[in-house]
């Protein structure tokens, strides 16, 4: 490089990248010989090798996030929170990718408390001042707002990796009217899904970016917004805090304190030997050449050194990958027609006879409401365009409510849309994302275009993603309804008759119960919470002040660095378990550390983080409060690998139960208006109830059909006493040791957990097994028939998958074990609370009564009811449970009754 030239600065997103090549790239097509799982590093590599050959950077680096956590969540404890949980395919590549690139000379960089992005927007700053001209790699949006006239941004295409977009200010001004650092204002206002940012309802990217070309700025629109009439005037004014936490949240942290700069990042040779011995650990063959490539080292200098490595990937894994980075062209749908009043009646009696029908509702931009309405056969497709005072949807709405089935993807949001219009769909006849989940529990939620392409092998035809604001779509509603049509039928193919009934039977009916749930939502004392919030503050702070009392000196208790250097240099306690950057101040690892070598500080600590942790909780559920004094949960029901359940926005899974401040929580969920009180109805102890009937133990049995406590009933026959001589110590112990066992529970763990030494809890296991065979029989058979078959199955034959129990890799298999021995239990106790709703809420509404169900949260249900209701909805409610599932031991149910959440609790 002459003294005159430019340098150019690389910087890459190593998280947002690694996670596109992870699904850009089959993930069983990539695994070593060991088990381990390697796409997101070989599809990373090889993007950074094109971005290297292309680009020709002179300084490269590359940043990733420590964890979720940093200084924003903190400050917005539910950002990011509806992100399901990364797949442990994925979690074990990063540490190896960052091997790779340190063996390459590549500098990683991550940044306690901040995320990936601010290091990138630190470099990219200092990178700009400096003269280099600066390529951010990176697949999240908001490094939109780095691009200045030394910075360019590289953002991926949706289907990958191996294609980038250049934007540059002069390109994002021309084609959207606004400016680079305006991007994040425009984001602010409509929200980010993605992020769990809720915006301004009714704000669409259109609207937002009128706004900001009128008045300049977010700050002056909200300073001006009484000038802004409409409804959507009137939802700025009522949401603008929305926008402030956003702009808040999404503004990048440019002056990082980083340990280096972008002149310390200049790309020099690296060490061929650490890199044929990483690559070969990985088994990359054909990447390894083209890295030492860049040593000007040929294919012939490393022929020797991958010898040894388990050989390359097969012809035929290498045509799959080949076949996805360059998938099939995209079918064309036929052209859809829009049809209203008599030619749709007409269409729809005729097209009705070729049931069933795809159905696809598309929504308002960034609000609620029906916009168009697609439907299709095999041959035909149809767009409706929403009108809800015309008589043209008559046709329309009597279709929706009558017997032909109708085949959607991701029918609960479209299902709310009709019940708000006060519109009935009867007859949900298949949903292709929860079909696909029944299939493959254990994979990540997959949008309509993955379904398209694993399922049909094609590509579902997209709008570029890549721009700030989205033209029309290249698909209409008709469209994608007519591939959810054919999905359907490619999906049915691969469900044996058991999958097919659980889906048909049990899944198909929740989502409508979830639905209505969902809109009906629970009444929510806000002062109540506000007065519990501000308490919690100040119980916070009094935790920290005296922490640092005892210390001598602040610190950021939020900080593991900080936190490490008082615990083990000043305080000199015994180190915990290592970490790549110390030793660990994880929850678990302190409180065991207070334990044994209890501490005023770290007792203080801990208080504080317990106290902080409650706060955040109740925060969120204040700010989740609608107008209409509800909170409108959304539940998940593709968010486990069980079939439980899941709840966000806000979470109400993660309230304390038995805890002071978790029943304060509760006390703040009333019965609403019109209603009389809350019904609670809890089945106890479910899951160790199908314990006994899987296992077929004769004591366990004998315990539960006796009536007696379990756990001193199971301590009577643990200890040898009689049942009234079993202390509050051994029912513990007996308790932890039930529950335990289903969830793999060893020897050491029940030591650890109930502060025995180990042979004390071997000598417990022992006994228990010898009075209880049945329980130990059956667990080893739920591991060993799971390794045979490959999937475990619930009493209603829902099946998880494990192909990690046969895996050579013992981290892998030992974990896949544990899983799968408690899979049937949980997935049953699933079913059974799902077929219990069903049945409630059909017969509420068959009965016409008032009382409604409100939420599940764990094995409880609430529920809303009119006093003069009241012997009917118990009736109603204990049957429906108790009889949800035939087994050789009964269903317990515990009813509540309240005038708020905690009081109704049994």
């Amino acid at each position: 490089m002459s003294n005159n030239a430019q340098p150019t600065l690389m910087v890459i997103d190593g998280h947002s990248l690694a996670f596109r090549a992870f699904y850009a790239l089959p993930v069983d097509s990539f695994r070593t010989a060991d088990g381990q799982h390697t796409n997101a590093i070989h599809g990373f590599i090889s993007m950074m090798l094109n971005l290297l050959a292309k680009e020709k950077p002179t300084h490269l680096a590359v940043a990733f996030d420590i964890s979720r956590f940093s200084f924003r969540t903190r400050e917005y404890p539910e950002y990011k929170g509806t992100r399901g949980e990364t797949p442990p395919e994925f979690i074990g590549q990063v540490p190896l990718l960052q091997d790779a690139l340190h063996a390459m000379g590549v500098t990683t960089i991550t940044k306690e408390d901040y995320e990936a992005d601010d290091i990138l927007a630190t470099l990219a700053a200092q990178g700009s001042a400096q003269n280099f001209k600066v390529l951010v790699v990176s697949g999240d949006r908001d490094t939109i707002q780095l691009i200045d006239d030394n910075v360019t941004l590289l953002y991926p295409s949706k289907q990958g990796v191996s294609e980038l977009t250049r934007y540059d200010a002069a390109k994002v001004f021309e084609r959207y009217g606004i400016k680079p650092h305006q991007y994040p204002e425009i984001a602010a206002l409509v929200g980010e899904t993605s992020d769990n940012l809720p915006g301004v309802p009714k704000v669409g990217e259109k609207t937002a970016v009128k706004w900001i070309n009128e008045f300049g700025s977010l700050e002056e629109i909200l300073r001006r917004a009484d000038e802004i009439g409409g409804k959507v005037g009137e939802s700025l004014r009522e949401f603008k805090d929305n926008a402030i936490r956003n702009r808040k949240l999404n503004r990048l942290v440019n002056d990082v304190e980083l340990p280096v700069g972008p002149a310390d990042l200049e790309r020099v040779p690296f060490d061929s030997e650490a890199v044929k011995e990483v690559f070969g650990r990985l088994e990359f063959k054909s990447l390894l050449t083209r890295v030492l490539a860049l040593n000007g080292e040929t294919s012939a200098d490393s022929a020797s050194s991958v010898s040894k490595a388990t050989p390359s990937t097969p012809t035929s894994v290498q045509a799959v990958v080949r076949e996805y980075v360059e998938p099939a062209a995209a079918s064309t749908p036929p052209h859809s027609q829009q049809l209203l009043d008599e030619e749709l009646s007409a269409w729809l009696h005729r097209s009705s006879e070729a049931s069933p029908q795809g159905i696809a509702i598309e929504l308002e931009i960034y609000a609620s409401g029906i916009a168009v309405v697609g439907l299709a056969t095999e041959t035909e497709a149809v767009c409706v365009p929403w009108s809800p005072v015309s008589a043209d949807m008559k046709p329309l709405i009597d279709w929706l409510a009558g017997p032909t089935p109708k085949i959607f993807h991701g029918a609960k949001e479209q299902l709310k849309s009709l019940l708000r219009a006060d519109i009935a769909c009867e007859n949900l006849g298949f949903d292709t994302e929860i079909a696909d989940w029944v299939l493959r529990p254990d994979s990540s939620k997959r949008e309509l275009a993955d379904l398209v392409k694993l399922y049909l092998n094609e590509l579902l035809p997209t709008p570029d993603p890549n721009q700030l604001v989205p033209d029309d779509s290249a698909l209409d509603a008709g469209g994608r309804a007519w591939f959810i049509h054919r999905i359907d039928a490619a999906i049915r193919e691969q469900m044996d008759a058991a999958t097919l009934a659980l889906f048909l039977e049990i899944e198909v009916p929740t989502l409508n119960t979830l639905a209505a749930m969902e809109l009906r939502g629970v009444t929510v004392n806000r002062a109540k919470l506000e007065l519990l919030s501000t308490e919690l503050g100040e119980r916070a702070e009094k935790a920290k002040t005296e922490a640092f009392e005892v210390i001598g000196r602040e610190v950021n208790l939020a900080s593991p660095k900080q936190l490490q250097e008082v615990l083990f240099d000043q305080l000199g306690m015994p180190k915990t378990r290592a970490t790549k950057t110390g030793y660990t101040t994880d929850a678990t690892a302190l409180a065991d550390l207070q334990a044994t070598n209890p501490h005023p500080f770290l007792g203080l600590l801990l208080e504080h983080r317990d106290v902080t942790k409650l706060k955040q909780i109740v925060e969120t559920l204040i700010q989740a409060i609608g107008s209409d004094g509800r909170i409108h949960t959304t539940y998940g029901q593709t968010g486990t690998s069980t079939g439980r359940l899941s709840s966000a926005n806000p979470n109400l899974q993660n309230i304390p139960i038995r805890t002071a401040d978790g029943r304060r929580i509760r006390e703040a969920f009333e019965v609403g208006e019109g209603f009389d009180t809350l019904f609670t109805a809890d089945y106890s102890q479910i899951e160790m109830r199908i314990m006994a009937h899987f296992s077929e133990d004769e004591g366990l049995i004998e315990a539960f059909i006796s009536g007696e406590d379990l756990h001193r009933f199971v301590g009577a026959r643990v200890f040898g006493v009689e049942p009234a001589d079993v202390t509050g110590e051994m029912r513990s112990q007996v308790k932890a040791m039930s529950y335990g066992l289903a969830y793999g529970l060893s020897a050491f763990g029940l030591a650890r957990q109930l502060g025995i030494d180990n042979s004390a809890a071997k000598k417990l296991m022992a006994d228990y097994f010898q009075r209880f065979g049945g329980v130990r029989d059956y667990l080893r058979s739920v591991v060993e028939q799971a390794r045979s078959q490959g999937y475990t199955e619930t009493l209603f034959g829902r099946r998880r998958p494990f192909p990690d129990l046969a895996s050579p890799n013992r981290v892998l298999r030992d974990n896949a074990e544990r899983a799968a021995l408690n899979a049937p239990m949980q997935g049953t106790a699933a079913d059974i609370m799902k077929i219990a709703m069903i049945g409630i809420e059909e017969d509420l509404q068959a009965l016409g009564l008032s009382s409604q169900l409100l939420l599940q949260v764990h094995d409880e249900l609430v529920l809303e009811i009119i006093e003069s209701e009241r012997e009917q909805v118990e009736k109603i409610v204990t049957d429906r449970m108790s009889h949800a599932a035939k087994l050789s031991v009964p269903l317990d149910v515990q009813i509540g009754i309240g005038q708020n959440w905690n009081e109704a609790a049994h």
